[in-house]
C-alpha cells in the first residue's frame, strides 16, 4: 500500500509518500517546508504566523510529495497534539483530498510518529518495548506490549527536555531553535565544568522535571562575575550532560523493571548526539538482552514520513475514519 502522510502540528509543513510492500517500508518522497527562519525573529513560534505559513505551503508540499502518483491508498494526518490552528490547516486539507480522491483517512497522534520513526530503517520492534519520547513539548516514557498499544509510565511534571533546551538558549542569548545551538557549543565545552543538579534522577518513579535545572542555569549565569573568557561552551556542555544523565538513568531503570526487548528513542531531541551515544552505550552495557532503536537524523524532527509509517500499522488494523468525522485535538494523549 501507499500512504500519504501529512504533518502540520507546529511550524513544519510536511508531506510524504511511503510505500509498504512485502513487509518493508520505502520512502518515495519526504518534503518539509520549514519555518525556522521566520520564527527566528521572535525566538519562538507564533501560532497565527505558523498557521498562515501552513496555508501558503501545504498544497505545493503535497503536490511535490505525490510526484506522478494519481492518488494514494489512504491519507494519514496528524490530528494532535499541537497548535490548534496549525493542526486545523492539515486536517482540513486532508479531509478535502480524502473526499476528492475517495480514499480513507487515518488520524495519527504526533507522538506515535516519533515512536515509529525508527521503523523506517526496516528494523523490527521486539516487544515489550520502551519508548523515550523527547521533544520541545513532551518528555515521556511509553511502554508498548504490541503495535499501537501505549501506556505512559513516566512524563515530565513541568518543562519538557526540549523546552528546557530552548529556555536555556534564551538565557545564554543563543539562536533559535535552542537545542541545536546548545549542542553545537557543548562540543567545545567541558561537561564536568559545572555541577548542575540532576532533578528526580533518584526518585522511585519514572517522571521527569527540568524546570529546576533551567533555573539553576539562570542563577549561575546571573551570578557570574566579569570574566576575560567565554564560559558559554562549559555551561552548555554541563547543562546538556545533566539532561542526558537524567534521561538515560530513568530509561534504563524502567527498561529493567519491565524487562523490555527494545528501547526506542524518538522526538526532536533524539537528534542530540550525546543522548544518542550515551543511551545506546547504556543499553548495550546494562541491558544485554535488549537492543536500541534510534531514528535516522533526517527523521528526528517533525516530518510526514513518520506519520505515514504509523498510518500503515493503523491501515493494517483497518483503523480508518471518515473525512466527515475526523477532528483536531491539540491536547491529544497517547
Amino acid at each position: 500500500m501507499k500512504i500519504l502522510g501529512i504533518e502540520s502540528s507546529c511550524d513544519e509543513t510536511a508531506a510524504a509518500l511511503v510505500d509498504y510492500t512485502g513487509g518493508r517500508f520505502s520512502v518515495l518522497s519526504n518534503v518539509v517546508a520549514s519555518q525556522i527562519e521566520i520564527h527566528k525573529k521572535t525566538k519562538g513560534v507564533v501560532p497565527e504566523v505558523a498557521a498562515r505559513c501552513h496555508v501558503e505551503a501545504i498544497i505545493p508540499v503535497i503536490k511535490e510529495a505525490m510526484q506522478n502518483e494519481t492518488k494514494p491508498d489512504a491519507i494519514a494526518i496528524t490530528k494532535g497534539p499541537g497548535l490548534v490552528t496549525s493542526l486545523r490547516i492539515g486536517v482540513d486539507t486532508a479531509r478535502t483530498l480524502s473526499f476528492f480522491w475517495g480514499v480513507p483517512m487515518i488520524g495519527v497522534n504526533h507522538l506515535e510518529g516519533h515512536i515509529y520513526a525508527s521503523v523506517l530503517q526496516n528494523t523490527a520492534i521486539e516487544f515489550p518495548a520502551l519508548c523515550l519520547v523527547v521533544s520541545g513539548g513532551h518528555t515521556e516514557l511509553v511502554l508498548m506490549k504490541k503495535h499501537l498499544d501505549y501506556k505512559i509510565i513516566g512524563e515530565t511534571r513541568d518543562d519538557a527536555a526540549g523546552e528546557a533546551f530552548d529556555k536555556v538558549a534564551k538565557i545564554l542569548d543563543l539562536g533559535y531553535p535552542g537545542g541545536p545551538e546548545i549542542s553545537k557549543l557543548a562540543k567545545e565545552g567541558n561537561p564536568k565544568a559545572i555541577d548542575f543538579p540532576r532533578p528526580m534522577i533518584d526518585s522511585k518513579d519514572f517522571d521527569f522535571s527540568f524546570s529546576g535545572l533551567k533555573t539553576a542555569v539562570l542563577y549561575y549565569v546571573k551570578n557570574l562575575k566579569p570574566k576575560t573568557y567565554n564560559l558559554k561552551p562549559d555551561i552548555c556542555a554541563s547543562f546538556e550532560q545533566a539532561v542526558v544523565d537524567v534521561l538515560v538513568a530513568k530509561t534504563i531503570c524502567a527498561a529493567k523493571k519491565y524487562k523490555v526487548k527494545t528501547v526506542i528513542l524518538g522526538g526532536g531531541v533524539s537528534a542530540n548526539q550525546r543522548l544518542r551515544d550515551e543511551l545506546s552505550k547504556a543499553v548495550k552495557n546494562l541491558l544485554p538482552t535488549s537492543h536500541s532503536l534510534l531514528p535516522s537524523l533526517k527523521y528526528t524532527t517533525d516530518n510526514a514520513a513518520m506519520i505515514a509509517t504509523v498510518g500503515v500499522f493503523h491501515a493494517i488494523n483497518k483503523n480508518f475514519i471518515s473525512w466527515e468525522k475526523i477532528d483536531v485535538d491539540p491536547n491529544l494523549s497517547l
